[in-house]
């Protein structure tokens, strides 16, 4: 694991003015620190794009740490309270304090496969590896950036939530936004950033694209394929996987 840290707002101040989030701070009636479990990948871009800009506009004395990790390393994360919120697995969020943000894909997203060749699970994924068992696709399940770049090269790699869609006519929700604490403020952050359009700066899209070796046009398509608001269909979806994935536990 690596930890990033930054400070936000002056430290010095003799006069500030308060930013949204920071009447929240003030009114829930501390300084937040944040200890924010975060997945690198490509899908949660927008949000982290997002946060950063949030937070950093903000004036209060606070502190944010990112604690990086794969989705199955910041679940156990979670799960021990090392970290005090995360986009966590969807397996992992059932009666978990969650916000309505996650990430879902409507129909296909590309970045969830399973590959022709010997059956494998993605040591990085915990809902994904169950997905496929519900859905009974044997092979070697990608899950993320690596999945995305195989995919463009192999088409014969199957979408597993566009097979969920094509089964159950529902999206898919593979991961919630979850806390432990602080309720008002991720409700909050998360409200405000379901109504923006985020806008992802070109340095940004270059470095990821450098980094996974996925064009920036290629990730903007992908980007659109990703929906970040939980409704009435996406909870219905998440209830019937959540009831799908015990009854693969059992049987």
């Amino acid at each position: 694991n690596s930890i990033e840290s930054f400070s936000i707002g002056p430290k010095n101040s003799t006069f500030t003015i308060l930013s949204p989030v920071d009447k929240l701070y003030q009114k829930v009636g501390y300084n937040l620190c944040m200890i924010f479990g975060k997945i690198d990948y490509i899908n949660l871009l927008p949000f982290y794009v997002f946060l950063k800009r949030e937070l950093k506009s903000s004036s209060s004395r606070a502190a944010l740490e990112y604690k990086k990790g794969v989705p199955s390393q910041i679940n156990r994360e979670f799960k021990k309270r090392k970290v005090d919120v995360a986009v966590i697995s969807s397996i992992f969020s059932n009666r978990k304090n969650c916000t309505n943000l996650g990430i879902v894909a409507k129909e296909k997203v590309l970045s969830v496969i399973v590959c022709k060749g010997e059956s494998r699970k993605d040591i990085e994924s915990n809902t994904s590896n169950i997905l496929a068992q519900i859905l009974n696709i044997k092979g070697e399940v990608l899950i993320g950036d690596k999945a995305l770049k195989r995919y463009k090269k192999d088409k014969s790699c199957k979408d597993l939530a566009k097979l969920w869609f094509e089964k159950y006519r529902l999206p898919f929700v593979f991961a919630r936004l979850c806390f432990h604490k602080d309720r008002k403020i991720y409700e909050k952050l998360s409200k405000k950033f379901l109504k923006q359009r985020v806008k992802i700066p070109m340095y940004i899209l270059k470095r990821y694209a450098k980094r996974t070796d996925i064009s920036t046009k290629d990730i903007l398509d992908y980007l659109k394929l990703i929906s970040y608001r939980i409704d009435k269909k996406e909870e219905l979806s998440l209830k019937k996987f959540i009831y799908l994935s015990k009854r693969v536990k059992n049987g």
